[in-house]
């Protein structure tokens, strides 16, 4: 029986000196199956939703997608692909893709189970409400003084 792939029991957590984009081809291959699937066509819409993306690969092995500052995380579980947006709780989610960690205050998730449909429309949405989120709060920030 093949054990889920999570950050903590991966055999790719360890960089290896490849880049984050190379780790993230990793885990989807890794993965072999609905999960590996779906963690690319998510990649996909984000890389559609924002060709500025830039991909990181965290903690031991979580797939995250920046553009000043995280827009979301991609972990994969034995039952769900997550998509943890980080200011997901400032965002508009008209079409309710938000399913998980709905109580936090500033994180909120899409859990997707195997045969889910996506919503891609609403998800490249939410994905570019989350660049302008970081990007109105990166004009925000003062430059930094020098000593």
């Amino acid at each position: 029986m093949k054990k889920a792939m999570t950050a903590k029991n991966s055999s790719t957590t360890k960089t290896d000196g490849a880049s984050p984009s190379r780790m993230i081809d990793g885990r989807i291959k890794e993965l072999g199956d609905w999960r590996g699937e779906m963690l690319g066509r998510i990649r996909g819409l984000i890389k559609d939703a924002d060709p500025d993306v830039v991909e990181e690969w965290k903690w031991r092995g979580v797939p995250v997608w920046e553009h000043d500052g995280i827009i979301c995380t991609g972990e994969t579980y034995k039952a769900v692909v997550k998509m943890t947006f980080a200011k997901g709780a400032a965002l508009e989610d008209p079409a309710g893709l938000f399913n998980s960690s709905l109580d936090g205050n500033v994180r909120r998730a899409i859990d997707i189970r195997e045969g889910e449909k996506i919503n891609e429309r609403a998800l490249k949405a939410l994905i570019r409400a989350a660049v302008e989120l970081n990007a109105s709060k990166a004009k925000k920030k003062p430059a930094k003084r020098s000593a």
